[in-house]
């Protein structure tokens, strides 16, 4: 049975718990099992799942960006999102990719709800189907 770490950051509980819902419901639905870690924010996902690496067969990276009125929200983008692209390449993990990049929380929770966006649940399908590809050409 394929077993999943959700990595969550936490800097809007409210959005992560939409985003873990739909993750979580995915995940059980492909009946995969998971395991939930927290960690502050979206820099912090990459760090977390290298920690891991070697344990599970796959990822599901969950947190939310919201722009605001400095730089920081394209850097927090970007290198979070570089960090798990070279974690995925370089190191051969299957990660699905929850980390919402938005302009507002409207925005924001319409993408995370599963009867909106169901980005989290989208980014397990993602970690599943990587899994499952990885499987294939192993064999």
């Amino acid at each position: 049975m394929m077993r999943v770490l959700i990595v969550e950051a936490r800097f809007y509980p409210e959005i992560s718990d939409e985003l873990y819902e739909g993750a979580a419901a995915a995940l059980k639905a492909a009946n995969v099992t998971s395991d939930r870690v927290e960690v502050p924010g979206a820099l912090e996902i990459p760090a977390a799942i290298k920690l891991a690496a070697g344990q599970y067969d796959g990822f599901v990276a969950l947190g939310c960006v919201m722009r605001g009125e400095t730089y920081h929200f394209e850097v927090v983008s970007n290198e979070s999102a570089r960090g798990l692209m070279d974690l995925m390449v370089r190191d051969g993990l299957c990660i699905g990719n929850g980390i919402l990049t938005v302009e507002d929380e409207d925005q924001a929770m319409h993408r995370a709800r599963r009867e909106g966006g169901d980005k989290g649940g989208d980014a397990a399908r993602a970690c599943i189907a990587l899994m499952t590809l990885k499987d294939r050409f192993k064999s």
